[in-house]
Order: structure tokens, then C-alpha cells, then sequence
């Protein structure tokens, strides 16, 4: 690559490219955003570090005040500042177990979810073996439970005759065979499974994974690293059902390219003692002044709106290709982040295919990657245009058609 402007990337070669990836859903404003530009070259002239530990400075003071009014909850929140999304998810590992004082050791999550690859986040990871693989023993007291993956139910069942199945096991199985629910510190989720194939969960469940989170007093931490900052079309993912979580974790889309993350809980939950967590790095001015571009930007443009209409525009198109290709097996997502998942005859995960129509995307002049076993990841910059979109879902139609062809 050379440069880039929008959701145009060119290369050193002078070949140009769509991108449908969006540098794995961080651009949110695409390449080179003219406010964010002109933001981060603003307060590169002022400030570029000093440290957000000991000293205030105005651009996280203002991000802070944005985030706490953006997210989920209408209650008093606190805000910590990291530098990527592994990093906020260690983070609320530590806010979630210090909170209870050493008294709830253990740590739900998902079998399929990616929360990072520092040790921490890693024991909550899930996606892959290789992410695993020659770190072990990782955090103690992390136990996986099958997240919601309805097309293909890792306890073979139909939804809705399952009845939320996957809720139930945590409770029946997990609480009462081998974890007692008042050592759980959180429980912590992917409001979309990203890494796992973008898998959407189904309307039900979040709502009773509140409602048995708060029988045992154990809180809810939603990763929305990938899901946040208006790519389905909400500010925050976890707002499709309704529920509101009690930390928060953030990164990727925040800043628009620049590296930034943040955790936003309850203040009564964020109270970790001084000098028990911190980071030299986060809260760089330079990073929030570009966050609080994107911000603004998404609100004046009115970004959400054009995310929400757009992806089920893009979702009818896709649907629309399923009934000429069968192996497009299932098409899933909200707003701006969907998968489409690709199978064989039989319906097991067509690595192969993914694997070919990726390359000849490329070839084609469009960036797109996968996610899960055999899903195509569409997560373009939220300020694509239709016309965009056509084109890049055009180039993405002949794709699999040649692939389909190369591989017989």
C-alpha cells in the first residue's frame, strides 16, 4: 500500500482497491478523513504526550464526557483510557475482578469469541487453536460456555423450539455442576461474534443473559471492540436488544485509525483503587483528537442512519445472490457489519471457496477478508457510499463466481 483517501487504497504499483475491510473495522471514516486530519494535525502542534496518569488535559476530558453520554445507561460512568482493544479487555478483566475484591475469581465467556491476544484477553479467546497454541497455562478461573451460533447450534438444536438452550447450560450445567455462580466475577461477550464469522445471536438472548447475570450479581461485559462506534448502525451493538451492560470495552472504530481504546462502566463498578491499573500511553491527546472527530463527525453526518439503511440494503443484495449461489449458505449481520457464510453441498464451512474468492477479490481491485471457518467479512468504512457498495458487491458476485469455477 501507499496511500489511501476514503474507501479508495492504492498501491506502489498504481493499482487501485475498494475496501471492504476498513483495516479490520478501524477506518471507520475511511482513509484520511478530512476532519480527523486537520483534528489530529491541530493537536500534534499543541501536545503530543505527556501522560494522562498524573496530569489532565482537555481532548480525553472531552472524549470522556462524549462516551459517557453515548453509551448504554443512564447512571454515573467512569472512563479508562487504553491503547487497543486487547488491552481494554484486560482491563475490564481486572475492573470485573478487583471490583469484588478478590471474592469472584472466575470469568465467563464464549467458546468462538476473540477478545485479544495479550495472556489475559487470550484466556477469554477463542476463536482459533493457533491464537492458543504454545501459551499455555493461561488465566486460571476462565471458563467457555457455546455462544449462540443458531446456524450451526453447537448443541444441535432449532431455534426457537431450542427455548435459549444456550442460556439454560450456563445455569443448569456450568453453575451447578462446576462453577459456583458467586465466584463469577462477569461474564463476557461479543454482542456480534466477529472473529468467530459475525455471527448474530437471536433476540432472546441477551435479555435472559441479563436476567441470569443479575440473579447471581455477576456483571456484564461487552466487548465491542469490533461491534462499536456505529457500525451496525447503533452507536453501540449491545442497543439492538436493549440491554445494558456494566462495562463496556472499546477500540478499532474510536479513533479512526489512530491507536486508542477505552472502558466505560458504572462508576460504582470502576473502583479499583489508585495505582492498581494504569497506562503511560492512554489517553494520548493526539489519539483522542482524532476520536473526538469521529464522534462529531458520525453525529453531524448523521452516519448512523446511513449505516442502518445501508446495511439492509446490502444484506437484500447479498440474500439476492444466495438464490443463484448456493453456496452462500446463510447472510447475517446489522448495519455495516455482516458475514456471508460459504458451504459445500452437504452444508459444512467451504474453506476452499473462502480461501479462492478472497484472491480473486483482490485481483479484482477489492480488499475483503474472512472470518470464522468459511465466512466472507464485510465491514467497509461507515461513510461508503451505494454507489460504492454496488460496486464493490459487483466485484464480489463475479468473485465467487470465478472461484467457484477455478475450484469445480
Amino acid at each position: 500500500m501507499d496511500h489511501a483517501k476514503g474507501v479508495w487504497v492504492y498501491d506502489v504499483d498504481g493499482n487501485v482497491f475498494l475496501d471492504f475491510n476498513a483495516g479490520i473495522a478501524v477506518s471507520s471514516l475511511g482513509h484520511s478523513h478530512p476532519r480527523v486530519v486537520e483534528a489530529i494535525k491541530r493537536q500534534a502542534e499543541r501536545l503530543i504526550h505527556y501522560s494522562l496518569t498524573d496530569f489532565l488535559y482537555e481532548e480525553p476530558v472531552k472524549l470522556a464526557e462524549k462516551l459517557v453520554r453515548i453509551t448504554p445507561g443512564n447512571w454515573p460512568k467512569r472512563v479508562f483510557y487504553t491503547n487497543s482493544g486487547t488491552e481494554s479487555v484486560e482491563a475490564a478483566i481486572k475492573v470485573a475482578r478487583g471490583h469484588f475484591r478478590g471474592k469472584r475469581p472466575y470469568i465467563v465467556a464464549f467458546t468462538g469469541s476473540f477478545h485479544g491476544r495479550t495472556l489475559g484477553s487470550l484466556s477469554l479467546t477463542s476463536s482459533k487453536p493457533v491464537q492458543r497454541r504454545y501459551f499455555s497455562p493461561l488465566l486460571p478461573g476462565v471458563e467457555h460456555t457455546p455462544y449462540p451460533y443458531c446456524y450451526r447450534c453447537p448443541f444441535r438444536q432449532k431455534y426457537p423450539e431450542c427455548g435459549m438452550w444456550c442460556v439454560d447450560y450456563i445455569e443448569e450445567w456450568l453453575f451447578k455442576k462446576y462453577v459456583p455462580p458467586d465466584e463469577v466475577a462477569a461474564i463476557v461477550f461479543e454482542p456480534i461474534a466477529g472473529e468467530g464469522g459475525y455471527i448474530v445471536p437471536p433476540k432472546e438472548f441477551f435479555k435472559r443473559l441479563k436476567e441470569l447475570a443479575d440473579e447471581y450479581g455477576i456483571l456484564l461485559v461487552d466487548d465491542e471492540v469490533q461491534a462499536g462506534m456505529g457500525r451496525t448502525g447503533k452507536w453501540f451493538a449491545i442497543e439492538h436488544w436493549g440491554v445494558e451492560p456494566d462495562i463496556i470495552a472499546v477500540a478499532k472504530g474510536i479513533a479512526a485509525g489512530m491507536p486508542l481504546g477505552a472502558v466505560i462502566g458504572r462508576a460504582e463498578v470502576m473502583d479499583l483503587p489508585p495505582g492498581s491499573h494504569a497506562s503511560t500511553f492512554g489517553g494520548n491527546p493526539v489519539s483522542c483528537a482524532a476520536a473526538n472527530a469521529v464522534i462529531d463527525t458520525i453525529e453531524s453526518e448523521n452516519l448512523l442512519a446511513h449505516v442502518a439503511k445501508l446495511g439492509e440494503y446490502t444484506m437484500k443484495r447479498l440474500r439476492e445472490m444466495a438464490e443463484e449461489i448456493p453456496e452462500i449458505g446463510d447472510v447475517r449481520g446489522k448495519g455495516l457489519m455482516i458475514g456471508v457464510e460459504l458451504i459445500k453441498s452437504d452444508g459444512s464451512p467451504h474453506r476452499e471457496l473462502l480461501k479462492e474468492t478472497l484472491r480473486e477479490a483482490f485481483r479484482r481491485g477489492l480488499l475483503v477478508i474472512g472470518a470464522g471457518l468459511s465466512a466472507i467479512r464485510i465491514a467497509p468504512p461507515l461513510i461508503i457510499s451505494k454507489e460504492e457498495m454496488d460496486t464493490g458487491l459487483d466485484i464480489l458476485y463475479d468473485s465467487l463466481k470465478a472461484a467457484k469455477e477455478k475450484i469445480g
